[in-house]
Formats: structure tokens, sequence, C-alpha cells
């Protein structure tokens, strides 16, 4: 099961096509997770993206960096 310190504010997460504002919901659909998909979760949370976990497909959107030096 994931933590609410694994997802950070600034990302958005889209559950079948759905903006989830509520970390709680993300959290409760983990408890089915497998730790493969645990995993796969956690780094797509760092790089964003689309992918799939059971019934569900997700997209992440990540902030933009400032690489400014």
């Amino acid at each position: 099961m994931l933590a609410k310190q694994s997802i950070r504010g600034k990302v958005q997460i889209y559950m079948d096509t759905l903006l989830i504002e509520n970390k709680e919901i993300i959290i409760k659909e983990s408890e089915n997770w497998n730790e493969s998909q645990e995993i796969l979760f956690k780094k797509m949370l760092q790089q964003g993206g689309n992918f799939s976990i059971g019934d569900h497909k997700f997209r992440i959107i990540t902030p933009i960096k400032n690489t400014d030096g």
C-alpha cells in the first residue's frame, strides 16, 4: 500500500480520465496492488506517463522542473 508521502502535491494523477484530487482514493486503490505494481506507480510518479494497473488506466503529469543555472 502507498503512503500519503509517496504522492507529492504538484503531481496530477488521472485515473480512467478523471483527475484525482484526493490522495486517499489512490491509497485505497493501492491496497489491492502487488509489490511490482507499487514500484511501477512510484516510478511513474517521478517521471510521469501513461500506464495501466489492473482495470484502471493512469496518466501522471509531473511539474516542469526548472533547470536554469
